[in-house]
C-alpha cells in the first residue's frame, strides 16, 4: 500500500491547479487514464473471432482438401466464413451501441482549477488536482484530504466494510466511496500508480459472475479440442495404412470426421444471441456492463429492491412539520441552518431544503455529523445553541415516550416517513448521545410509481419472489408495499432487532424489511444465495453497494451514485423500474433460444465423435464426405438455429445448461449412430458400394436430424413451422435435384427399401430414448456426476 508520507507539491485548496500546471502534468503523462472499457476493442473483436483453435483446424483441413484437389468438399468454408463475418459484425454493432450508452454513466467529478469549480471526467483528472468529494462520490484516484472530513467505505479495495473516518492529511484509496461528509482532496497517484490498480486489473473484476453458459461452452470446446487431434491422426493412419484407401480417400474421410466434431456454429450462436440481447436492452435504455449477466437475469428467482426510486418515485416531499416543544417558524429556522451546514444531497435533504425558507438568520456552526445509512441520523452543533439531531426516532432518542411513539406509529402506518428533530444542550464531540429532547416530527412522503403494482404482479406471475429491503421504518415500508399490491406485504420485520445469525431464517419468513443496515443488506443477499436462490439486487445508493456486489445480478439506475453504477452489471438509463420485466424477458429469450439451438449443434458433435471412435475400432471407413456433412448441418442445424436463437421465448430458465442441452442432443445422436451401424450391418448381407452406403447414411442421418429439429421446434408457432417446413423442403430438394454435388448415388430397390425401413423406425427409436431418459432421470444423474 502506498505510504501516507508520499510527498507532493502543495496546491492551494481554494485555487486548485492552473492551466499551465495542468498542461505540465499532461505532457509528463500524469493523467488518470483508466482501462475500464466494458466492451472489446475492434482489434480484440477481430482477434477473438479469427484466431481460434477451431478456425486453425478448419484452415488445416481446407489446406488438405485443396492439396488433393477435391474442391467441392470446400463448401464447409462458406459456412465458416459466414459464421466469422456474422460474429464480427454483430459484436461491432453491439460495441458501438454499448460504448455510446456507457458515456451516459461515466463518472464525472467536481474539480477546482484556476479557483473555479468544474466537472471533469475521471480520465481527465491529473496529478495534484483538487477534487471536491461529497456523499455518494467514488474515489477515482488515490488522494489526501486537505480540507474537510469524510466517512468512507473501502470494502471494494480492502474487503472490510467498516465505515472509516478520514480527517485532514489522511489518505483515500481509489475504488473506495464516500458514505457521508464533504472534503477537498489532492490527488496523489493517477492511472496505473493507483493502489487499486496495483491489486487488481480494474474495478470491473468485481462484476464477473459465474456463468453456466460460458462454462458449459468452454467445457465443450476444451473437450473437443483435446480429443480432435489424436482422433484425426489415428483415423488417417488407419484408413491410409491399414485399409486399401488411397491418400485422397483417407484425407476426405478424416476431414469429414473432424468437421463433424467441431461445434463452430455454437460459439457464433452464443456471441450473436448475447450481442443482439445487449442491443435490444440498449433500445430499452438499459446499459449492459457484464455480457453474461443476461444469462443470470434469465435464472433469477429472487429480486431484492429498495422501495425508494423503485416502488416509489424517489421524489421525497415534506407533507408537514409537527412542532412539539417549539413553534414552527423556529423549527424551520433550525432546519434551514442544519441543511446549510450539512450539505447532504440525498432525497430527504433536498425535500427539507425545498420546504425551508431561502433567507434566514445564520447560526455559527461548531461541529457537523453528516447523515450515514449506518447510523441513520445527522447532527449539527451550533454556538450557544447546543446540538440538533435529525433522524429515526429510535436512533435519536433512547427514552420511551408512549404518546410520541403512538403518533409516529400512526403516521408510519399511513405510509409517511417520520423523522424526528431533537435537541441536546451539549455540543457533541463524536456522535450524539440518546438523551435528547424531541422538538418536532418531520413527515415526508414518496409517491408510489403508477407502474409499480403492475411490475410487481409480473414478477409474481413469473415465479420470482420479491423482497423489499429498506433503511426506513418497517411500518412505512410495509404500508408502501401494501399500496403497491406486493404479495405477502403483511410479513414485515424491523431488521434492527435482528442479529446476524437471525438473517437466514428472516429471509425465509419475511417479505418486507425495514431499518436495514448496509451490512445487513449484504448478509441477506448472501443468505438467499446460500439457500440456493439466484438473486438480483436493485439499488442506487452507496448503502446498496455491498449488496450489489454480493448479488448474482446487480442493477442500478443512471441517477444513482457513481459507486452503485460502477458496481452494477446493468444500469437503467431511464431510471424506470418498469423496464425490469422487459429486461428479464430479454434474458430469458436469449438463454432459452441458445439452449434450444445448442442441442442441434451437439447432435452433430456427439454422433461425429462416437462415429470417429467406432471407425477406429469397428468400421472400415468413415461414412460421410465433408460436402455431405455440410448439407446435413446447414439444413438441420446452422440455418434453423440462427432463426431460433432470435425468436421470442420468455419461459423461466431452469436446470443446468449443459445437462439440458445434452439431454436433448443424445437421443438424436444415438439414433444417427444406430442408423450408421444399421447400414454397416446391412452391407454384410446385401452387396453395397461405399457410395451407396454413404448415400443411405446421409438419408438416415438427415432424417434423424430433422426429427430433432422437429422436437426442438415443438410446440409449433407460425415461425417455427415455417423454419421446419423450409429446412425439410431444402434437404429434399438437394437430395433429389443435386445428388452429384453432394456425392450421392441412385440406390437399388433393396437399398431403397432398407433406407425407407430405417427412416420409418427413427421416430419410434428416438421417442424411446427420450422416454428412457425421462423415466430413469438421466439428466439428474448426469448433473450429480458433473458435480
Amino acid at each position: 500500500m502506498h505510504s501516507n508520507d508520499d510527498k507532493r507539491e502543495w496546491i492551494d485548496p481554494a485555487q486548485g491547479l492552473s492551466d499551465s500546471q495542468v498542461q505540465e502534468r499532461i505532457d509528463a503523462g500524469c493523467v488518470n487514464t483508466q482501462d475500464e472499457r466494458i466492451t472489446k476493442s475492434y482489434e480484440e473483436i477481430f482477434r477473438d473471432n479469427v484466431l481460434t483453435l477451431f478456425n486453425l483446424i478448419n484452415a488445416i483441413l481446407a489446406g488438405l482438401i485443396i492439396f488433393i484437389g477435391s474442391f467441392k468438399n470446400l463448401l464447409f468454408l462458406g459456412v465458416v466464413i459466414s459464421n466469422l463475418v456474422i460474429g464480427i459484425l454483430q459484436e461491432i454493432r453491439a460495441k458501438r451501441v454499448l460504448d455510446k450508452l456507457s458515456l451516459i454513466t461515466q463518472p464525472y467529478l467536481k474539480v477546482l482549477r484556476n479557483g473555479k469549480e468544474m466537472e471533469l471526467h475521471m480520465d481527465d483528472i491529473v496529478l495534484d488536482d483538487i477534487l471536491c468529494l461529497s456523499t455518494g462520490s467514488q474515489v477515482c484516484a488515490d488522494a489526501m484530504v486537505v480540507e474537510g472530513r469524510l466517512e468512507v467505505n473501502e470494502s471494494l479495495v480492502t474487503g472490510e466494510s467498516d465505515i472509516i473516518v478520514k480527517h485532514t492529511h489522511d489518505t483515500l484509496y481509489s475504488g473506495s466511496f464516500v458514505v457521508s461528509g464533504q472534503a477537498k482532496v489532492q490527488v496523489q497517484h493517477v492511472g496505473k500508480d493507483n493502489y487499486a490498480a496495483t491489486i487488481m486489473k480494474d474495478a470491473k473484476t468485481f462484476k464477473k459472475h459465474k456463468s453456466q453458459l460460458r462454462d458449459s461452452i468452454n467445457f465443450i470446446i476444451k473437450t473437443i479440442g483435446i480429443i480432435i487431434i489424436p482422433v484425426g491422426i489415428l483415423l488417417f493412419s488407419k484408413q491410409f495404412f491399414l485399409t486399401e484407401s488411397t491418400l485422397p480417400q483417407a484425407i476426405v474421410s478424416t476431414v469429414a470426421a473432424l468437421l463433424g466434431m467441431i461445434p463452430e456454429g455454437l460459439v457464433l450462436l452464443t456471441s450473436v444471441a448475447l450481442a443482439v440481447g445487449s442491443i435490444n436492452l440498449a433500445k430499452r435504455k438499459t446499459l449492459v456492463q457484464e455480457l453474461y449477466c443476461i444469462e443470470t437475469l434469465a435464472r433469477v428467482d429472487t429480486l431484492c429492491l429498495d422501495k425508494t426510486g423503485t416502488i416509489t418515485e424517489g421524489n421525497m416531499q415534506v407533507e408537514r412539520i409537527q412542532a412539539l416543544n417549539a413553534d414552527e417558524k423556529e423549527i424551520l429556522l433550525i432546519l434551514a441552518n442544519m441543511m446549510d451546514a450539512l450539505q447532504d444531497d440525498n432525497a430527504t435533504a433536498q425535500a427539507i431544503r425545498r420546504h425551508t425558507p431561502q433567507e434566514y438568520e445564520a447560526f455559527r456552526v461548531l461541529h457537523t455529523l453528516p447523515f450515514s445509512s449506518a447510523r441513520k441520523l445527522s447532527a449539527v452543533s451550533f454556538e450557544n445553541r447546543g446540538t440538533y439531531i435529525m433522524g429515526a426516532y429510535e436512533f435519536v432518542n433512547g427514552s420511551e415516550n408512549a404518546e410520541l411513539q403512538a403518533e409516529i406509529d400512526k403516521q408510519a402506518s399511513l405510509g409517511n416517513r417520520v423523522l424526528v428533530l431533537a435537541h441536546s444542550k451539549e455540543a457533541m464531540e463524536q456522535e450524539p448521545a440518546k438523551n435528547n429532547t424531541v422538538i418536532a416530527l418531520i413527515l415526508l412522503s414518496d409517491p408510489i410509481r403508477l407502474e409499480a403494482p403492475q411490475t410487481l404482479d409480473y414478477f409474481l406471475s413469473q415465479g420470482v419472489d420479491v423482497k423489499v429491503i429498506s433503511g426506513d421504518d418497517p411500518r412505512t415500508v410495509h404500508e408502501i408495499a401494501h399500496k403497491a399490491n406486493l404479495k405477502n406485504y403483511e410479513r414485515y420485520v424491523d431488521a434492527s432487532t435482528l442479529k446476524d445469525e437471525d438473517i437466514p431464517e428472516a429471509v425465509k419468513d419475511y417479505t418486507v424489511f425495514g431499518r436495514v443496515s448496509p451490512m445487513q443488506k449484504k448478509l441477506m443477499i448472501r443468505a438467499l444465495k446460500e439457500q440456493g436462490h439466484i438473486t438480483a439486487m436493485i439499488g442506487d445508493g452507496v448503502n446498496d453497494v455491498m449488496a450489489l456486489k454480493e448479488a448474482d445480478c446487480s442493477i442500478s439506475v443512471a441517477q444513482g451514485s457513481e459507486a452503485a453504477k460502477n458496481i452494477a452489471n446493468l444500469v437503467l438509463l431511464d431510471n424506470n423500474f418498469a423496464s425490469m420485466p422487459h429486461i428479464v424477458d430479454e434474458g430469458r429469450r436469449v438463454i432459452n433460444n441458445i439452449q434450444r439451438a445448442a442441442s442441434l449443434f451437439l447432435v452433430k458433435t456427439t454422433f461425429s465423435t462416437i462415429l470417429s471412435i467406432l471407425t477406429l475400432f469397428f468400421m472400415s471407413r468413415y461414412p460421410f464426405e465433408p460436402i455431405q456433412l455440410t448439407l446435413i448441418s446447414s439444413c438441420t442445424i446452422g440455418i434453423p438455429s440462427f432463426f431460433l436463437a432470435l425468436e421470442a421465448n420468455h419461459a423461466r430458465v431452469e436446470g443446468n445448461f449443459l445437462i439440458n442441452v445434452l439431454g436433448r442432443a443424445f437421443p438424436g445422436a444415438l439414433c444417427v449412430v444406430l442408423s450408421i451401424l444399421y447400414v454397416n450391418i446391412s452391407s454384410l448381407f446385401f452387396q453395397m458400394t461405399p457410395a451407396a452406403m454413404s448415400t443411405m447414411c446421409v438419408l438416415l442421418t438427415g432424417t434423424s436430424s430433422l426429427i430433432v429439429l422437429y422436437r426442438v421446434c415443438t410446440p409449433f408457432t407460425r415461425k417455427r413451422l415455417l423454419i421446419f417446413s423450409t429446412m425439410t423442403a431444402l434437404f429434399i430438394v438437394c437430395i433429389v435435384f443435386l445428388p452429384g454435388i453432394f456425392s450421392l448415388v441412385r440406390l437399388s430397390y433393396m437399398q431403397f427399401v432398407l433406407t425407407g425401413a430405417g427412416m420409418a423406425a427413427i421416430p419410434f427409436v428416438m421417442d424411446f430414448f427420450f422416454r428412457f431418459g425421462n423415466r430413469f432421470k438421466l439428466k439428474e444423474r448426469l448433473l450429480k456426476v458433473g458435480r
